[in-house]
């Protein structure tokens, strides 16, 4: 005999484990996001590591029925909203703006979810001096002269590098849609 009625399975609890794995997916997109509503890649930082702490705080509360970029961009606005009025200024976007990007960015991620595992493979394809200079630019955010002091080469082989490197990721990206 069969339940009348069909109770949904538990959700999991989350792991430090994979809430650094939703940590590591969502961060360079709520950074960008962050950074257009407040001009300022400092805040931006600051304002998405606080998000961070905030969702880690309340993932228990969070409903797994929505989407989860989109939980945070929430949380990160709302901090933006408290910095301003903390600071005792105008939020730099007003609400309309602000939905305009949030559906801008939502109807990004449906059309291209796929876009950063294509990356990450393309990535993978590198000769390893140009993925250590991707790395050291763009992972670990050191600039040209200290990627190259770090790499034991000259800025401008890392120049170099950096743009063979893109040019190889952008065909290695149209290709993998085709």
């Amino acid at each position: 005999m069969q339940p009348l009625i069909e109770l949904p399975p538990k959700p999991r609890l989350m792991t430090r484990e994979s809430f650094s794995v939703l940590v590591r997916e969502n961060h360079g997109t709520l950074t960008a996001y962050a950074r257009m509503i407040t001009g300022d890649a400092v805040k931006a930082g600051d304002i998405v590591q606080d998000s961070f702490v905030i969702a880690w705080q309340n993932i228990g509360k969070f409903d797994v029925t929505r989407d989860v970029a989109c939980w945070l961009r929430g949380i990160v606005r709302n901090k933006w909203r408290e910095a301003c009025r903390r600071a005792g200024r105008e939020v730099a976007m007003d609400e309309e703006s602000l939905a305009a990007v949030e559906e801008t960015i939502t109807a990004w991620q449906a059309d291209r979810p796929e876009i950063f595992d294509r990356l990450a493979n393309c990535r993978e394809q590198l000769p390893p001096s140009f993925a250590a200079s991707i790395s050291a630019c763009y992972d670990e955010k050191l600039s040209t002269d200290e990627a190259a002091i770090r790499l034991g080469i000259n800025s401008a082989t890392l120049r170099k590098r950096l743009e063979r490197a893109r040019a190889a990721l952008r065909l290695c990206l149209q290709k993998s849609t085709h």
